[in-house]
């Protein structure tokens, strides 16, 4: 089960997301709100030093019985969340961060889109197969 989540930085509010199965999305979107505090206080407690570094991976945010929590910033301050089923023990940490930069390197293509105003929701193609590509890894 992976969730992924791009939030746009003033407001907090759902840029994309998808979730593999579709059964218990609100619940999946409970949690990724939820963890969104968890990255804007790891943010704040790094503070210049976050902002200095070239790649933003929080790592992991917290862990539930059912879920592990990732999260990833971006430098213009876009967030990025996974939720993992925590029986998935074959997921190590570089597995994530490499996906956290094949969905920031995804991102950055929709971005230079010229048809694309930053702030609308994310309806691209590219951008669900490179989605998909990673659920089907997860899973």
């Amino acid at each position: 089960v992976l969730v992924s989540l791009i939030c746009s930085p003033p407001q907090n509010y759902p840029l994309y997301i998808r979730s593999v199965p579709t059964e218990n999305e609100l619940k999946f979107h409970y949690t990724v709100h939820t963890s969104l505090d968890v990255v804007d206080e790891k943010i704040s407690a790094m503070g210049k030093a976050l902002v200095d570094q070239r790649e933003l991976y929080l790592g992991l945010l917290y862990p539930t019985e059912d879920y592990k929590v990732y999260g990833y910033v971006t430098n213009s301050k876009v967030k990025f969340v996974m939720v993992v089923d925590s029986s998935n023990t074959a997921l190590r940490d570089n597995e994530i961060r490499s996906m956290f930069r094949k969905l920031h390197n995804s991102y950055t293509d929709i971005m230079c889109n010229p048809f694309y105003n930053p702030g609308d929701r994310i309806h691209s193609r590219a951008f669900d197969n490179t989605v998909n590509s990673m659920m089907m890894q997860v899973c």
